[in-house]
């Protein structure tokens, strides 16, 4: 059901110069989590924002936190971002060595813990490591960038991901060039969080902001 599904705008395609009132205003137009891409500029190239602006964001709206770690080191993080207020926090494969003791750590600290893979990494890598996992994050771009044209054959991967989930409570999320044309493709595969940037905040405000998430929302019913 279409009424499952989960947008969670992204805050790095806001206007940086009142984040505040940006994350106020997607609240308000029906956002269900709030998307923070941290960015090290070494596991991407790009630099975000880290956990002090998290925590000075944590007031301004009681939605769920949905942190994720584009970073090199995620280990000597964890901490910080619980602490800044992150209530999922979501590592990479790709740069986890002991991914088992990561994630074990996120659930530690009192997160929900996820995985996200990039579109090249296989979806068994995760096959040895379900029973820790409360979310997977499917990209569906490569990460590090904003406004990027949508992978088709992901769809196949998030639909490999939904079968070995099996009856698992996991939650699948994708992230990059989510739009109305791509919203119903993911979710028909298995996705029921859906990451959007550039597709919610190229509206003006808190009506275009609440049009788009609309929008998205309608296009998984079609």
């Amino acid at each position: 059901m279409a009424d499952d599904m989960i947008i969670a705008p992204s805050i790095l395609a806001s206007d940086f110069s009142r984040l505040a009132d940006e994350v106020s205003a997607v609240d308000r137009a029906g956002a269900d989590w709030i998307h923070l891409d941290v960015m090290d500029g070494h596991f991407v190239p790009n630099l975000t924002f880290g956990p002090p602006v998290i925590k000075a964001l944590r007031h301004v709206t009681d939605k769920l936190f949905d942190a994720h770690l584009m970073v090199s080191n995620p280990d000597a993080l964890l901490d910080a971002y619980a602490d800044a207020g992150a209530e999922i926090i979501t590592v990479h494969a790709e740069a986890c060595p002991h991914l088992d003791r990561t994630l074990s750590r996120i659930r530690e600290l009192g997160c929900k813990a996820g995985v996200s893979l990039n579109p090249h990494t296989p979806a068994d890598v995760l096959c040895h490591v379900l029973d820790r996992l409360d979310l997977i994050l499917v990209m569906t771009v490569n990460p590090g960038f904003g406004g990027q044209a949508f992978i088709p054959a992901m769809i196949d991967k998030i639909a490999t991901l939904k079968d070995m989930i099996g009856a698992r409570d996991i939650t699948i999320e994708v992230d990059g060039g989510i739009t109305t044309e791509t919203a119903g493709a993911v979710f028909a595969a298995g996705a029921t969080a859906l990451v959007a940037g550039s597709a919610i905040f190229k509206g003006d405000g808190e009506d275009g902001y609440r049009a788009n998430i609309e929008a998205i929302r309608a296009a998984a019913r079609d």
